[in-house]
């Protein structure tokens, strides 16, 4: 099973894609609630070189709100981490994790329904970036 959803994308950098995936999201009802540049972590913490790559945590906060009160250890698996990162040919990759997978592993046909809606929600998203 495909665990994720993706799209190439050509930019000048990061930050101008990241904005525009920012807005993509925002039409879809999802903000930023977290972030994790793992180009400055893997450089801090092991000295290692990474091209640009963030992990930004999108939450839908309605359906947020639907699942936990579904099941509320839910959260574990919240929000829905939406990837941006460089690839070796000046390429973005910008990628979204399908909240399907992800919560098919509970087996409660409630959730799964809920995560397949926020699934389109993601792919919808990531369509209109060009």
């Amino acid at each position: 099973m495909k665990y994720y959803t993706s799209k190439l994308i050509q930019s000048p950098d990061l930050q101008t894609l990241r904005e525009k995936v920012e807005a993509a999201l925002k039409t879809q009802g999802f903000g930023i609630l977290t972030e994790i540049d793992i180009q400055a972590t893997m450089k801090k913490k092991l000295n290692k070189d990474y091209l640009p790559h963030v992990i930004l945590g999108a939450c839908n906060p309605v359906y947020a709100d639907k699942v936990l009160s579904i099941e509320p250890q839910v959260s574990t698996l919240l929000p829905c981490n939406v990837t941006i990162r460089q690839t070796e040919d000046g390429m973005f990759e910008v990628a979204a994790m399908d909240p399907a997978a992800a919560m098919g592993i509970i087996g409660n046909d409630d959730l799964t329904k809920h995560a397949v809606e926020v699934r389109d929600l993601l792919d919808n998203a990531l369509n209109t970036l060009s």
